[in-house]
């Protein structure tokens, strides 16, 4: 099971919170490969936190569907179903365009640039066909647009519905498209026009339409 010796240490978390964001991490950009199996003592010394921490963090991993526990066994990280996709993106994009249209009020100037800039970022990492850092910066603006809509319980079905996505678009060769920045740009209009139903309306398509995307890529 190898495991990265020089990865970046989260500050200011307790060891039970930075042991499952590193772990979590790993399982979704592939450090840790499907159906492999995991050593709670060599993941314990490798983070420098004791098994308690490690254990509770694969506790909460399997909760959300991440590793598999075998009691006395063994733990293991699931395996990527492309066909998750079907079940993760509608309910996801039906909760990205309830935050669109909840965000309206709270929008700011200060928020509209942000956004601006970031699709900007985005749009330069599509052209060169950097799909990687692509899709980080597409979550990036769809999470200012979360935060923005300030509503904890979609920040957190969120939050948990995106690392499944994130994990099964890495393993996955995804082609991000000019579409996509232009929906990125309508929402950005729309926002700042304060209009919510066509912000949801273009986020919740912004979505679902990922969906054909990726099958046609698969064809």
């Amino acid at each position: 099971m190898p495991i990265p010796s020089n990865y970046e240490k989260t500050s200011r978390m307790t060891a039970k919170e930075a042991a499952f964001t590193q772990l979590q991490q790993w399982i979704i950009d592939g450090t840790l490969q499907p159906g492999e199996k995991l050593n709670d003592v060599e993941l314990a010394q490798a983070l420098g936190v004791s098994r308690t921490p490690i254990r509770e963090s694969l506790q909460l991993l399997e909760v959300q569907g991440f590793v598999k526990l075998f009691p006395g066994k063994a733990t293991q990280v699931t395996e990527v179903e492309q066909e998750d996709i079907n079940d993760l993106l509608p309910p996801l994009a039906a909760l990205q365009a309830l935050a669109a249209e909840l965000a309206v009020p709270n929008m700011t100037p200060g928020v509209i640039d942000d956004l601006k800039k970031v699709n900007t970022e985005f749009a330069a990492a599509v052209r060169k066909e950097d799909y990687f850092n692509g899709l980080k910066i597409d979550e990036t603006f769809h999470q200012i647009i979360v935060d923005t809509a300030a509503n904890p319980y979609i920040i957190t079905m969120t939050a948990s519905l995106q690392a499944h996505v994130r994990r099964l678009f890495f393993h996955n060769s995804i082609i991000l498209t000019e579409k996509s920045i232009e929906e990125h740009d309508q929402i950005i209009n729309l926002l700042l026009e304060k209009d919510a139903k066509k912000a949801a309306d273009v986020m919740r398509e912004n979505w679902v339409r990922a969906i054909d995307e990726f099958h046609s890529i698969r064809k």
